[in-house]
């Protein structure tokens, strides 16, 4: 069979061959067994309702074998034979070119050089999945292929439940992840609900099929380490960043440390996915010895160089070994999957990657103890390393969230907020979202290298025209995005599809979609897809990351993430979902997110005008109103440029005043 006629077949008649299990591939952790023997039967019975009753009795053990083995049933046998890959968008079989671009988007998260376990569905975090298992992909992708544009399809957690009539305006896709009665949002919870195949993590973007790889937290962190270098007055040539964690999206700290220029040590307890990033290229060197990357290091230093290494071992030995030979680290972080700390997103120190894995699937209340040891200790190696002027700072992977629940020594006085902040408090709060700067991106559907090169090259082009007349306020972040997208080229950032990230604000984005769609209408360049990532201006509530520099006590509410999906749904995006977890884990926060396709149109044009400018200035409105100055400032300015956008401006109380009762 073709391609295209696999994807018509969606869940094939005749069952396929069962596949062998691939030990040459990274594969998910064994999840712990949770399921009471009825729940066991009802996720066997959920899983069979995908197929023939014909094929049950076939079907019922290997299931059964699948979810004593791995605590899931991901359906192995009906994983595609063709190579998994963002094709051309032309090659998909479809009516809809936006249904086309879908599919590209899906099979991107899937490829093998951007998921973190392929074979599991799931592409980054360690549990961010795009599906489930290999039948909701099968007819998921049918679906689209199905689609025409007066149709929506509806997708729950992973499952299509189906083609719905609606209009060319509406979104082609709807997606909710994990969207859990509250009650019922603990980790256990997903492990169980994930477990009987109602529900899934869809991660941030994920879930939401927007993920392009780790570049897409190339960008933010390289502008994160930039400013925290400002922050401390140093530059960062011949100046130390230590961190740790190499995969999906924490495999693009070490590419992030070269461009900034720094010398970064990042540590990672899985050969499997470091030597991957030393193959991309996305690490300059590999050590393996303590002893040595602390000669290592000092060479670095000496020589002010700028380089990337890997430890293949536990970050908590590097900081212990560090202070042991009073190594200073200028920049400290952690992006190990705190969200997810007894499932494989964090590793105690002392135990083998294989012991950790056996572990936590065999003895999950003795690996939880070990987390949580390990999370003290990790904590008090980090002290004594600030104590000696370490800037650290949490990456909102909910290290300092989690820290604190197993006792490490992280409180502040006050006993109420962390000793250290978050990044986005510190860095990408106040200096880039509260002015509507964020993660915009890009993919050229074409899959032609000369296309993202034709759209870095009108990005800037346009950036530069804007810098001309942009208030002081924000001409550092601007000049910032002029440098980045002029370096993205030469700094080899695609992993997967030919996609580009940048930090724009909603003037920025809209005008460079309009060129691009401009560009397309003049046969310079195929479709475009636009998206971005959750973590941004308006698409998250998370307290401890996004939302972090809320200070009006409005940080634990999630209307901001609700409203901004609501709102792009009808001002014209392609496809709109909404998660419950990305990023800090389940039942803490609450992210959505866009994608939307631009082919040249007028229809297009009209649509990125009035839903770009909304997905922005809803969350600067709300930044506005919990009192942050520099808010105040960008929500006045867009509502100058636009007199159809009027939004209440906090009336600001005197402290003096307040401190007299």
């Amino acid at each position: 069979m073709t391609f295209k006629e696999q994807i018509l077949e969606g869940i094939p008649e005749k069952l396929p061959q069962p596949k062998p299990y691939d030990a040459s591939i990274n594969h998910a952790p064994k999840r712990k067994a949770i399921l009471s023997k009825e729940e066991e039967k009802l996720a066997l019975k959920n899983a069979l309702r995908y197929f023939d009753k014909k094929h049950h009795a076939t079907l019922l053990p290997e299931f059964k074998n699948e979810l004593d083995t791995y605590g899931r049933i991901y359906m192995y046998r009906f994983r595609p034979d063709y190579k998994m890959y963002a094709r051309p968008i032309s090659d998909y079989p479809a009516q809809s070119t936006q249904a086309a671009a879908i599919m590209l988007m899906i099979q991107n998260n899937l490829d093998y050089a951007v998921a973190q376990h392929p074979h599991e569905l799931i592409t980054y975090g360690g549990n961010g999945g795009v599906f489930s298992n290999w039948a909701q992909y099968r007819l998921t992708l049918k679906y689209l292929a199905e689609m025409n544009d007066e149709q929506t399809l509806v997708m729950y957690s992973g499952h299509p439940m189906g083609l719905f009539p609606s209009h060319k305006e509406a979104p082609r896709v709807v997606v909710t992840n994990g969207m859990m009665i509250p009650n019922y949002s603990k980790p256990d919870d997903w492990e169980k609900f994930n477990a009987l195949g109602v529900t899934q993590y869809g991660q941030m973007t994920a879930g939401s099929y927007m993920y392009i790889g780790p570049q897409g937290i190339v960008h933010g962190t390289t502008i994160t380490v930039l400013n925290g270098f400002r922050k401390i007055n140093k530059e960062p040539k011949g100046n130390l960043f230590v961190t740790s964690g190499l995969g999906g999206m924490s495999g693009a700290q070490p590419k992030a440390g070269n461009i900034a220029g720094c010398i970064t040590v990042c540590a990672e307890v899985n050969p499997k996915i470091t030597q991957v990033r030393l193959d991309q290229g996305w690490i300059d060197e590999k050590i393996t010895d303590l002893n040595e990357l602390v000669i290592r290091v000092n060479k670095a230093k000496a020589d002010k160089e700028t380089v990337s290494i890997a430890y293949l071992g536990n970050i908590v030995d590097v900081w212990e070994a560090f202070n042991k030979a009073n190594i200073h680290i200028d920049l400290g972080s952690d992006q190990t999957s705190l969200h997810n700390p007894w499932a494989g997103g964090y590793y105690p120190v002392g135990l083998s990657f294989e012991d950790a894995n056996t572990m936590m699937a065999n003895n999950p209340v003795l690996f939880k103890e070990k987390v949580q040891d390990s999370l003290r200790r990790h904590a008090l190696a980090i002290n004594k390393h600030t104590a000696k002027g370490t800037y650290f700072f949490d990456y909102g992977n909910a290290f300092l969230l989690e820290a604190s629940r197993a006792g490490a020594d992280i409180m502040a006085d006050n006993g109420i907020d962390f000793k250290y902040p978050s990044y986005v408090q510190d860095i990408m709060g106040p200096m880039c979202f509260d002015y509507g700067f964020g993660p915009f991106r890009w993919v050229c559907a074409s899959g032609k290298p000369e296309d993202l090169a034709k759209t870095d090259e009108i990005a800037c082009t346009v950036l530069e025209e804007i810098k001309q007349h942009s208030p002081k306020e924000i001409q550092q972040q601007m000049a910032d995005n002029i440098q980045w997208i002029k370096g993205a080229q030469e700094n080899k950032l695609v992993v997967g599809s030919q996609a580009r990230i940048l930090y724009a604000d909603a003037e920025g984005r809209m005008k460079i979609a309009e060129a691009f769609n401009e560009a397309i209408a003049n046969g310079d360049i195929d479709t475009v897809i636009l998206g971005r990532d959750h973590h941004d201006v308006s698409g998250t509530d998370s307290p401890y990351r996004e939302t972090s520099n809320i200070y009006d006590g409005s940080r634990f509410t999630a209307d901001m993430a609700i409203q901004n999906v609501i709102g792009d749904s009808f001002r014209g995006a392609t496809w709109v979902s909404i998660h419950n977890g990305g990023g800090v884990g389940w039942g803490e926060v609450i992210n959505g997110g866009f994608g939307m396709v631009l082919d040249g149109s007028k229809e297009a044009s009209k649509r990125l005008k009035s839903m770009l400018f909304w997905d922005v200035n809803n969350g600067i409105s709300r930044r506005s109103w919990a009192r942050n100055n520099e808010a105040i400032f960008a929500i006045k300015r867009a509502m100058q440029a636009e007199p159809n956008l009027k939004v209440t401006i906090p009336n600001l109380v005197d402290d003096d005043l307040l401190n007299s009762i």
